[in-house]
């Protein structure tokens, strides 16, 4: 009784347990070169297992870029970076839904796409760690 008396009401969510400010797109980068290179290698090969597994992995890694680009995108950027960057919210808008369009394709094409708009987030990125 006492434990539910004294439970806490809101569970909260975060990056870590403890936020720790250190930042990086290339978390992302890094998980959408897995996402390209697992697609290529689907193209690459005709086993079905084979094909299966680049499947599940490359969903999983799409995952991650998103989870990756939310972080930034949430608990990185804050006001003054979205008034100085404009376009910045949608930028990432776009990096999300490439990230989804990678995860539910085969084609190297939407890979691209997406490092494409991860190397966008990372110039902004940097220029903001310059200010």
């Amino acid at each position: 009784m006492f434990s539910r008396l004294f439970a806490p009401r809101v569970t909260a969510q975060a990056h870590c347990d403890l936020p720790c400010g250190v930042y990086d797109p290339a978390q992302a980068r890094i998980e959408a070169e897995s996402v390209k290179a697992t697609q290529e290698k689907y193209q690459a090969n005709e086993d079905a297992e084979f094909r299966a597994r680049a499947i599940v992995i490359k969903e999983e890694r799409a995952e991650l870029v998103k989870h990756h680009l939310s972080v930034l995108h949430t608990d990185y950027f804050k006001a003054p970076h979205f008034e100085a960057y404009p376009g910045l919210h949608d930028l990432f808008n776009r990096a999300g839904k490439a990230a989804s369009a990678a995860k539910a394709s085969t084609d190297p094409a939407t890979g691209q796409a997406l490092l494409d708009l991860i190397a966008e987030i990372d110039a902004i990125f940097w220029e903001t760690k310059k200010a």
